[in-house]
């Protein structure tokens, strides 16, 4: 793979190139944050349509951040590309998502184990009946030890990943019907993108992994402020940073 690889997406021009694991938050402000808050000697290494992308240095190991955009096409794209034309191993979604269930609270991590969606994103793989999208267990299960080693309040489980933000509950009652029959099933949240994160690295032989905080609750009405969200995620930054760490040499 060359440091110096263009696809529509991403244009690198510059020989650090990418790491084997890269950070995936929806923001580039975030991936900014990242970058400048924790990584040593940051390089941006892609920044076509203000997708912020950076590599550095993080405990002596190449690790990078860029952002996806929001939704599973967007990440759907950019994981494609980093996956198969930049060398990259791993991709960690590192993001918001809305909790269903009422033991999770704000600023708590999902690790999501599994993807449930209503995304038609598995049609393109031409499988018979439906597929099942689960995070890579090397990934999850060093984020497990590292959420465990920071003292961060976390579970594990499944997740919703949706084609739609403001679905008919915005405006119907009646539309919280979906919602509580996802919590009904134990689903934790709901964000957007997981679920073809996880179909695209089962395609390409790769691993994925969404760790979330936990940014607004969807049943008692309670969120996070835009700025707040961009910044102050500190816990699943460093997560997610040290399952980096231990997966480098493997």
């Amino acid at each position: 793979m060359s440091n110096f690889a263009v696809t529509p997406h991403i244009n690198v021009q510059n020989e650090i190139g990418f790491g084997k694991t890269v950070l995936m938050p929806g923001d580039p402000l975030r991936a900014k944050f990242i970058a400048e808050n924790f990584f040593e000697n940051p390089v941006l290494v892609n920044n076509v349509r203000g997708v912020n992308g950076y590599t550095g240095y993080y405990k002596g190991v190449k690790v990078s951040v860029m952002a996806s955009g929001m939704g599973m096409p967007a990440i759907g794209i950019y994981s494609h590309e980093l996956f198969n034309f930049f060398g990259v191993e791993n991709i960690i979604r590192v993001g918001s998502a809305g909790s269903i269930q009422d033991n999770i609270n704000l600023y708590d991590l999902v690790i999501a184990q599994g993807a449930c969606t209503d995304s038609n994103w598995m049609s393109q793989f031409h499988l018979p009946g439906h597929f099942a999208p689960i995070a890579s267990y090397e990934l999850l299960s060093e984020a497990v030890k590292a959420a465990e080693n920071h003292g961060a309040t976390y579970h594990v489980g499944n997740v919703n990943s949706s084609d739609v933000f403001y679905g008919d509950h915005v405006d119907v009652p009646e539309g919280l019907d979906s919602v509580y029959g996802l919590k009904k099933m134990g689903v934790m949240a709901l964000e957007m993108e997981a679920a073809a994160l996880y179909m695209n690295a089962a395609r390409y032989g790769k691993r994925g992994l969404c760790i979330c905080t936990i940014s607004d609750h969807v049943l008692k009405g309670v969120e996070t402020t835009a700025e707040e969200r961009q910044n102050s995620f500190t816990t699943m930054m460093k997560v997610a940073l040290d399952v980096a760490v231990a997966m480098e040499g493997r």
